[in-house]
């Protein structure tokens, strides 16, 4: 999984009036869960922009001023209601020999047959929840759908693998080939017309 670094300071004092000055300076409190205590930091809201506005799922390093160095994973984000801009962040502790849960997006590879034929190809569920060790961490899920005719599906039970554990019963539909109107409306008529020459024999 592609990492990020966030550059931080830590911070003193975690109260409500020195959290508004942070927020007023541009900057966002930020705190880190998975070691003995919690540690709290904030860092500028541009720092956030990759992170946070994308679809993809990456893992972090912290950087602190004191040159200390922390790997983590985003677990919990607070926006403000009303102006959208980042309130708070939590982040948790990467340890190499603990697995983590994370949520990662689905993409897929091939072209299926039955897009081809006029189907369409529905997402069914556009991220998945994963739990890995950090190095196995993947940017995606990945999907073959090369071998999808119309009204095929894959289900979560076909994209097991050794890496990482899908968080998700196996018999949930993650894509499938669905038929678009036009050509079912074509198909029906294609139908139509041959039992009208059928008859008509």
């Amino acid at each position: 999984m592609k990492s990020l670094t966030i550059k931080g300071s830590k911070r003193e004092s975690v109260g409500k009036s020195a959290t508004k000055a942070l927020r007023n300076a541009g900057r966002v409190p930020c705190v880190l869960y998975g070691g003995d205590e919690p540690m709290h930091f904030s860092a500028d809201e541009r720092e956030f922009k990759d992170l946070v506005y994308t679809p993809d799922t990456h893992t972090v390093v912290i950087e602190l001023e004191d040159g200390s160095k922390h790997e983590a994973i985003m677990q919990d984000i607070q926006f403000h209601p009303v102006t959208d801009r980042i309130l708070h962040v939590d982040f948790y502790r990467l340890y190499p020999d603990k697995e983590v849960t994370v949520t990662v997006p689905v993409k897929t590879e091939g072209v299926a047959p039955g897009v081809v034929k006029g189907g369409k190809l529905f997402f069914n569920e556009r991220k998945l929840k994963i739990r890995a060790l950090p190095a196995n961490l993947p940017d995606y899920v990945k999907v073959d759908i090369s071998h999808l005719d119309l009204n095929d599906k894959v289900y979560v039970s076909e994209l097991r693998n050794d890496q990482y554990k899908i968080l998700h019963p196996d018999n949930v539909v993650v894509v499938q080939i669905k038929m678009s109107r036009a050509a079912m409306k074509a198909a029906q008529e294609a139908a139509k017309a041959a039992k009208e020459a059928e008859k008509a024999k």
